[in-house]
């Protein structure tokens, strides 16, 4: 009850905020609930099913490219181009899902990396430049004021995000508490076991693959809506690994979790960035240490990932309520033997 109140008084407080943004940070904002999505999309491949994947930046790429091709050379609206670019992502998951399925671990990882290096490179193919523009990229026209409502285009954008965001949540919510959840959780914990009670662990793995590209590719629709440009350089395998970065960050297998990672990976590089306005163009490297020394101590102090440092510390004052009210201690170290 408690999180459900949580979750509405900040749902209000994010369609309340546009009002009183900037153009600039409601951009910042409406990329931290893009990088949300996507990164909720990839821990449900990765932190719920347990398949490794360096790769979803591919399907982030197509997704955005679709969006573009179908809003700019085809003429469809920003609200049916992001879903049919989501499905055709879905399809390619799913299709990519099946050759993963001989792959695991390290060797999944090493599949989806290859994937994530190419993907750059097709869509800078020369005969594909009809299609995608070639190096120059597409430039995407930014949506209108919402259903004609008196509003900025950054607040449309962000409002869009905010809207997609909250329905792309409430369902991976509702899969993972229900039957398809429990499934894709027992294929990763314990496959022979599962296998053996009857989950077909190939058409679960290769569904989940493709609603984990679905949420990628919404995410990378919304993207180039919200930013107006796609290129081959804006996909590189920096945004693969920094999808990595912030489920890691965030929390494996937390839904919550992928919030705090998405303002990780949205924030942190800016921040860090800033650096060099303070010491110099002398300081070009010191950015990227910070970003990494940031992450080496947020892996030191929260190595179950922010939402899960945030539950153990619930967890701990909840115990410690309890030590209060019956005397007991429950959170005290167990007793050692006595050896002699």
């Amino acid at each position: 009850m408690a999180a459900r109140l949580l979750w509405s008084l900040a749902f209000v407080f994010a369609a309340v905020a546009p009002l009183f943004m900037s153009g600039y940070h409601l951009y910042q904002f409406a990329q931290v609930l893009i990088y949300a999505i996507a990164l909720l999309g990839l821990n449900l491949l990765t932190g719920f099913n347990g398949q490794l994947s360096l790769g979803h930046g591919a399907f982030f790429a197509l997704g955005g490219y679709g969006a573009a091709i179908l809003i700019v050379k085809l003429g469809l609206p920003y609200w049916a181009a992001i879903p049919i670019a989501g499905a055709a992502c879905f399809v390619a998951g799913f299709l990519f899902g099946f050759p993963a399925l001989h792959f695991g671990g390290l060797y999944l990882a090493l599949a989806t990396f290859a994937l994530a290096v190419a993907t750059p490179q097709m869509l800078a193919y020369k005969r594909l430049d009809f299609l995608t523009g070639g190096s120059q990229g597409v430039q995407v026209p930014k949506p209108g004021p919402l259903f004609g409502l008196p509003m900025t285009v950054d607040q449309s954008v962000f409002w869009l995000c905010l809207a997609v965001a909250v329905v792309l949540f409430v369902i991976a919510g509702n899969l993972i508490r229900g039957r398809v959840g429990r499934a894709i959780v027992a294929i990763r914990d314990h496959p022979i076991a599962a296998e053996s009670m009857g989950v077909d662990a190939a058409l679960y793995k290769t569904v989940c693959f493709g609603i984990s590209a679905l949420y990628a590719g919404i995410a990378g629709g919304l993207d180039a809506v919200a930013v107006g440009f796609v290129s081959p350089e804006s996909f590189g395998l920096a945004l693969s690994l920094a999808f990595l970065v912030g489920i890691v960050i965030g929390g494996l297998a937390s839904i919550p979790g992928v919030l705090f990672g998405a303002v990780f990976i949205e924030f942190v590089p800016n921040w860090a960035d800033q650096l060099t306005v303070y010491f110099g163009e002398n300081a070009k490297a010191l950015p990227g240490a910070v970003y990494g020394l940031m992450m080496i101590a947020m892996m030191a102090v929260a190595p179950m990932g922010i939402a899960g440092l945030l539950r153990s510390l619930a967890r701990a004052r909840v115990f410690r309520k309890l030590e209060r009210w019956s005397g007991a201690r429950l959170l005290a170290a167990p007793p050692r033997l006595n050896e002699d």
